[in-house]
């Protein structure tokens, strides 16, 4: 598994890291294995990444590159946004938890982290990861799930999902894509449990779309009722990414710039 230009040092800390089955690491994981001082250590990771055997994806923290790897590398993007993320409270959230859940039709390009403390990516892997701030409050509705056989990550469940991307349809591709996503999800989606995080989240704009969309696909008519008590008569904008259109207006009190046929030829296409 040691190979490229690996110096005798080099290949003693990736052997034992190998054998020790860390793909991912930190300094401290280094300074066990090598036993030498900080500075020296350090120095020694710094090398080894301008050598491409390693990747730094945050301060003090490592990914080995595979044997024969030569571009870009990051691992699983899910465990590698767990590793940078500055908070244990992240979670896998939009487009990215839809992914994990099979709500997509489209390739994942980004990972989407919501996270309590506010971060930036850092620039050589700002293409990859998006942090999302989010109130500490506000975390719920998050499950742990094995992504690999090994490693588990922290991710929003299907109905905690659906409110973040009617919340944010720009973090999951537009309103068509979360419509897409209820449509492909509709057997294993908890009605009950979604009413109860719409009230819980307590945007009145969540419950306007999530009530058009459910409509106009034509499922959960059970919940209809009690989500127009958690909506207004100011009109919002269904999806703000695309153009204003003010000509369709609805019950839901949307300006619905994606009308109903075109959502519901998406969900049979």
């Amino acid at each position: 598994m040691v190979g490229k230009t690996t110096g005798e040092v080099s290949a003693k800390l990736l052997a034992e890291l190998y054998q020790q089955n860390k793909m991912i690491f930190g300094i401290d994981d280094a300074l066990k294995i090598l036993k030498t001082n900080y500075n020296s250590t350090k120095q020694l990771l710094i090398d080894m990444t301008a050598r491409n055997l390693l990747v730094r994806i945050k301060t003090g923290s490592y990914i080995i590159v595979p044997e024969g790897i030569t571009g870009p590398y990051i691992g699983n993007w899910y465990v590698a946004a767990r590793e940078i993320s500055n908070s244990p409270e992240y979670y896998i959230s939009h487009y990215s938890a839809m992914a994990i859940h099979n709500m997509l039709t489209q390739p994942l390009l980004k990972v989407y982290i919501s996270s309590p403390k506010r971060q930036l990516s850092s620039k050589k892997l700002k293409d990859k990861f998006k942090f999302v701030f989010v109130k500490k409050d506000n975390i719920w509705g998050i499950e742990d799930n094995w992504i690999t056989t090994t490693e588990k990550i922290r991710i929003s469940d299907i109905e905690r999902t659906i409110i973040d991307c009617l919340s944010r349809p720009e973090y999951c591709g537009g309103i068509t894509e979360i419509a897409k996503g209820i449509g492909i999800k509709k057997k294993d989606i908890d009605l009950d449990k979604l009413l109860q995080y719409v009230i819980k989240y307590g945007k009145k704009v969540v419950a306007k779309r999530l009530g058009f969309l459910l409509e106009s696909i034509g499922f959960g008519e059970s919940i209809f009722k009690e989500l127009k008590r958690h909506i207004n008569n100011r009109y919002d904008v269904l999806d703000p990414s695309l153009p204003t259109d003010p000509s369709y207006k609805n019950n839901w009190f949307l300006c619905a710039n994606v009308n109903p046929d075109e959502i519901r030829n998406i969900i049979l296409t």
